[in-house]
């Protein structure tokens, strides 16, 4: 457990990062530190690594902003940096270099040129603007929709959230555009896109393919590849936080995805056991 003088020492969560995850998230946090000195000298109250376990806390447990421990940061100090890392974009970088370290690990490049793109559409929390959520019509949910690009080892590129009510085929060009700008050459859907997403991605140079499903087939059956999506869905439920989608801004909900995965991948090279296993 690490703590600093402004604190008393505290049980560690199950959620908390270990030495060996803080190394790997360190450098780039110090790095920010240091290109964000506050103007009147002060250097806070908490360690940023407390931060960190604060953020990582909320999204396993899903508890409100108010009922964060006590022995853990301030909802305020919490959320100062929360905020800040979601609108620099610092959040996705700490999340990119480690699927690049995860990726390297398991002898691959970097960037990928195989993803598969899904939707999923939850439920809003109580308070949510309906300026910024809708109804999925097909699957009858009324809320937002969560939109990931994943690689063949279910690994997030980008995430894309829009209202429920967002057809698939906005949605899909959402996330062919955010790819783009790396390796990514064949694209694998579903038959819930349909041409319009397929055009967008040929004009980018990505070929998107429709899987269609045996139309013999009976109940769920895995599609090759594809069935990969569905998966990192089912991990990233384990963060209680985005069972529901309880941030009032999209970026938010984007932003829980990416702490999410951030604390998938630092487990997976740290070799941690996944903290929903331990009792």
């Amino acid at each position: 457990m690490y703590w600093d003088d402004s604190m008393t020492e505290r049980k560690s969560y199950p959620s908390d990062l270990t030495d060996a995850q803080w190394a790997l998230i360190e450098p780039v946090l110090t790095a920010w530190k240091a290109a964000h000195p506050s103007v009147s000298g002060h250097k806070g109250n908490y360690e940023l690594r407390e931060i960190v376990n604060a953020i990582r806390y909320q999204g396993r447990t899903g508890v409100q902003w108010d009922y964060l421990p006590h022995d853990l940061p301030s909802k305020g100090a919490t959320y100062y940096y929360f905020a800040k890392w979601r609108d620099d974009g610092t959040d996705k970088t700490i999340h990119d270099l480690l699927r690049w370290h995860l990726r390297e690990k398991k002898k691959r490049l970097a960037d990928p040129n195989l993803v598969v793109l899904d939707t999923q559409s939850v439920h809003v929390a109580a308070g949510v603007s309906a300026s910024a959520t809708g109804k999925d019509a097909a699957k009858r949910v009324p809320g937002r929709k969560r939109g990931l690009a994943v690689d063949v080892l279910g690994l997030v590129i980008p995430v894309v959230v829009l209202a429920a009510s967002t057809h698939d085929n906005a949605a899909g060009i959402a996330r062919v555009a955010a790819v783009t700008e790396g390796a990514v050459t064949k694209a694998l859907v579903d038959q819930g896109f349909k041409n319009t997403v397929v055009a967008h991605g040929a004009g980018r140079g990505i070929e998107v393919d429709i899987v269609e499903r045996n139309p013999a087939g009976k109940g769920f059956v895995p599609q090759p590849k594809r069935w990969i999506v569905e998966q990192t869905y089912g991990i990233l439920m384990f963060h209680r936080r985005l069972v529901r989608d309880y941030e009032h801004r999209p970026s938010s909900s984007e932003s829980r995805v990416y702490w999410a995965m951030t604390d998938v991948m630092s487990r997976r090279l740290t070799r941690a056991a996944p903290s929903w296993r331990w009792t």
